[in-house]
C-alpha cells in the first residue's frame, strides 16, 4: 500500500490537534504504520495551526510536502485556502463552513478576502460541510471538530472501527455524549 497523507489545518482551539490525536489511534488500530507531526503557529493568539497523518504499511516521515497532501481537511475558510498548495492534484478536500476572523479583521484593519469558498469549491474536489450549524444545533459549538472527524471517517471508508471507545478515551465524560452525536452527524453529512 502507498502512504496516504492527510493534512488537518485550522486556528488555534479549534481542536484541530484532538482530531489527529483520534484519527491517529483509530488508523493504528487498523494496523497501519502511522506518523503524525503537529505545528503550533500562534494557536493561543488564533493563529494557524496544522496536524499532519501519514499511514501506510511502512511510513519513513511524518511531514507532507507541498502538492503531497491526498486529503485536506479544514477547519476553517481562509485556513482551506492557505494550505491548498500541499493538496495533490486530484486530491480531497472538506472544508469548515466557518470564518474565524483574525485580530486585524476584528478590528476592521483588514477585511475578510470574500470569494475563497467559491474558489476552492471551484478549484479542487470540495465537500464543504457546515460543522459550526451542526454543532449548534446540538448545543456543543466546541465540538465541530468531531462533526469535521466524523466527515473525514465517512469519506475514508473508516466505519468499522469502534470510533465511540477511542472517543471516550480521549474526550472528558462530561462530553462524550454530545460528541458522539456530533461525530455520527459529521458521518451523515458527508455526502449529502
Amino acid at each position: 500500500m502507498t502512504t496516504t497523507s492527510i493534512l488537518l489545518v485550522g486556528v488555534g482551539g479549534q481542536g484541530t490537534i484532538l482530531v489527529s490525536k483520534i484519527m491517529t489511534e483509530g488508523l493504528i488500530k487498523l494496523g497501519y504504520d502511522v506518523k503524525m507531526s503537529e505545528i503550533h503557529g500562534m494557536s493561543q493568539r488564533g493563529g494557524s495551526v496544522n496536524t499532519q497523518i501519514r499511514y501506510g504499511t511502512i511510513v519513513y516521515a511524518p511531514t507532507i510536502d507541498l502538492g503531497q497532501a491526498d486529503y485536506l481537511v479544514s477547519f476553517e475558510e481562509m485556513e482551506t485556502y492557505r494550505w491548498l498548495p500541499y493538496l495533490k492534484p486530484g486530491g480531497q478536500v472538506i472544508m469548515n463552513d466557518y470564518r474565524q476572523p483574525s485580530s486585524p479583521m476584528l478590528s476592521g484593519a483588514v477585511p475578510y478576502p470574500e470569494g475563497l469558498k467559491e474558489e476552492i469549491v471551484a478549484q479542487t474536489n470540495c465537500t464543504v460541510i457546515k460543522a459550526a450549524d451542526i454543532a449548534l444545533n446540538l448545543g456543543l459549538p466546541r465540538s465541530m471538530n468531531i462533526v469535521l472527524l466524523g466527515a473525514l471517517i465517512k469519506m475514508l471508508g473508516l466505519t468499522g472501527i469502534d470510533w465511540p471507545e477511542i472517543l471516550k478515551k480521549n474526550i472528558k465524560p462530561q462530553f462524550l455524549e454530545g460528541n458522539l452525536k456530533a461525530l455520527e452527524k459529521g458521518m451523515e453529512a458527508y455526502g449529502q
